[in-house]
């Protein structure tokens, strides 16, 4: 199923599987590239030690091109952009705007950039920085999400820019991939439906806690780091949302340290991350701190497999799942099914 994004990332189905911190490792990786999609590498959770070694095992899985996923504020965002030209990874995700000097050294090196934007505005604005796509993600997603839905949010995108755009947000399905594609999207970027595959690293018992779930068993909370966030709607998060911003706070250094210590990173460097992070999203100090709450709420659900301690983000599809194909069935599953229904409304 050939499109814009198919071309751009050597890829053979309009798929992608997006970089979900503590999921998308180098098996969910390696797994979607060859079955003809685009696996992404999640990095925010990972050290530059363990992400030069996820992109090395994820090669050494797999001959097909994947992507590695950025945040530009990180206080070693320069030396993981060296990394990924050096190592000659085919494609460089932001989930938050990136910086232009960093694009421009992407896009010099050949790589393939692609941000993540909540609004026409920003896609209008990476667009002149020289991005080659955008991924847009309406307000079904799950992580960090806005408030528009994908049904609106993607046209005002597609209108607003002439680079390929990759729709996200309730996407689960061949019917899915054929409606963002009959909009004029160049594919779709999935996150819940890759974790609830056979190749994800989460645990079997959590997993099964998400195909438990109804529509409406998702909530879009404050609490986890100040920032409105989609998660499975669990007695953690209703304790979260009752809580004080003081508690709130303590919680939130808490688990900065933790997570300080499991990555290795020096206070200097996380407080300079803060600092970048509170220039570049306009976050209060009190919403910087509380950021610190979610690589560890995350863990201790995507790793650990405590349901009653992590947090677990999800999007509204997980309402309508019910099953753990592998990643090769599902991308099949979706492109047979959408070239079936395209062929059909073409042939009315």
């Amino acid at each position: 199923m050939p499109t814009r994004l198919t071309e751009l990332a050597g890829i053979r189905h309009p798929v992608v599987q997006t970089g979900m911190g503590w999921v998308a490792g180098p098996r969910l990786v390696s797994a979607t590239a060859e079955a003809g999609g685009l696996g992404i590498l999640a990095s925010a959770t990972m050290s530059y030690d363990e992400l030069a070694a996820a992109i090395a095992e994820t090669r050494g899985r797999t001959g097909e091109p994947f992507g590695v996923n950025l945040r530009a504020d990180a206080e070693d965002a320069s030396r993981r952009v060296d990394l990924l030209i050096r190592e000659n990874v085919r494609v460089a995700s932001f989930a938050l705007a990136p910086r232009r000097e960093l694009i421009d050294r992407l896009k010099d090196a050949g790589v393939v950039v692609i941000p993540s934007v909540g609004a026409a505005r920003h896609a209008e604005k990476v667009a002149g920085w020289g991005a080659d796509a955008v991924l847009v993600q309406g307000g079904e997603g799950g992580g960090h999400t806005g408030g528009v839905a994908t049904t609106l949010l993607l046209p005002s995108v597609l209108d607003a820019v002439d680079i390929p755009v990759i729709a996200a947000g309730g996407f689960f399905d061949g019917r899915g991939l054929a409606a963002a594609l009959a909009y004029g999207a160049a594919g779709v970027a999935m996150g819940t439906r890759f974790l609830l595959t056979r190749e994800s690293t989460v645990p079997e018992e959590v997993k099964r806690a998400y195909l438990d779930r109804g529509l409406g068993d998702t909530v879009v909370t404050r609490k986890v780091d100040g920032l409105p966030h989609r998660v499975l709607r669990t007695g953690l998060v209703d304790s979260l949302e009752r809580s004080g911003t003081v508690g709130s706070l303590v919680r939130s250094v808490r688990n900065a340290a933790r997570f300080r210590r499991l990555t290795g990173s020096s206070w200097r460097s996380m407080l300079a991350e803060g600092l970048a992070m509170k220039r570049g999203t306009d976050r209060s100090w009190a919403q910087v701190l509380m950021a610190a709450n979610t690589p560890m709420l995350l863990r201790a659900g995507l790793v650990g497999g405590d349901t009653s301690a992590g947090v677990l983000a999800s999007g509204q599809v997980v309402g309508l799942l019910d099953d753990l194909p592998s990643v090769s069935e599902l991308l099949g599953t979706m492109v047979d099914d959408a070239a079936g229904i395209l062929r059909a409304l073409g042939g009315r």
